[in-house]
């Protein structure tokens, strides 16, 4: 929580300045009140630090937008596959799209679910958008037959 704030941006300035880092906070309180929130992302700023966007059913608190670095780290929760699943993915692929646009070096997109084995499906989904609409070349994941489970990638 924001309690710690001191400890904690004391720890990412001791961080080497080589790589590259981006921080994840969960706390309602990052979020709760403009001047905490606005001190949190402005010392990522300072810091080179990426704030991670993090999309997760009932908490749009942490889907937050904000970029402190030129380059962006989705943390995406899905649903198993739920039909808002493919609605939340089509929305990302329309704002990396613009990101893209406006000049962004790197995305980063993390899927997971509760039920991982969903997840490989929700990202040849998400993959097969992007390369349609944004016009990349991803390499999808591949599933694998007679691996251990259904949803084994090679």
């Amino acid at each position: 929580s924001p309690k710690r704030k001191t400890e904690l941006f004391d720890y990412m300035a001791s961080l080497p300045n080589d790589l590259q880092f981006f921080l994840e906070v969960r706390h309602p309180d990052w979020f709760g009140k403009e001047e905490i929130r606005n001190e949190l992302f402005t010392t990522l700023k300072q810091l080179n630090i990426g704030a991670v966007i993090t999309d997760t059913a009932g908490r749009r608190d942490c889907a937050h937008m904000h970029l402190t670095v030129p380059k962006v780290f989705i943390r995406y929760v899905g649903n198993s596959l739920h039909k808002s699943d493919y609605t939340r993915c089509d929305v990302w692929v329309e704002r990396m799209k613009h990101w893209i646009g406006q000049g962004i070096e790197e995305t980063y997109f993390f899927m997971h679910m509760h039920d991982e084995a969903t997840s490989p499906e929700l990202t040849v989904y998400l993959v097969d958008k992007m390369n349609k609409e944004i016009g990349l070349n991803l390499i999808k994941p591949k599933f694998i037959e007679g691996g251990p489970s259904q949803s084994s990638l090679f």
